[in-house]
């Protein structure tokens, strides 16, 4: 699986990208037909402490599936959307 990050007005220090490495990697385990993995980091533009946004698109035969998450920190919206992504990833395997 290709994972690809794209952070919007901000770049990812290291310790985040092998968090991200980690945490996608993982969801191959639960759906082996995973093509791409897109990876967007966003700082949404409001005075709230919530404001990191994640955003995991994955490639997958029939529909992509796109989950997106913000909270106070891009790891803890990235663990979000990796458990969503885990039940969802579940679900379609189970369906097919």
């Amino acid at each position: 699986m290709k994972i690809t990050v794209q952070s919007i007005g901000l770049t990812p220090h290291e310790p985040l990208e092998s968090h991200i490495d980690k945490k996608v990697s993982k969801l191959e385990t639960f759906y082996d037909k995973i093509h791409e993995c897109k990876v967007f980091l966003k700082v949404e533009n409001n005075s709230d402490r919530n404001n990191k946004t994640a955003e995991l698109i994955l490639a997958v035969p029939g529909d992509d599936i796109v989950v997106k998450k913000t909270s106070e920190t891009f790891e803890e919206s990235l663990d979000m959307c990796v458990d969503t992504a885990k039940k969802l990833l579940i679900k379609k395997k189970e369906m097919a």
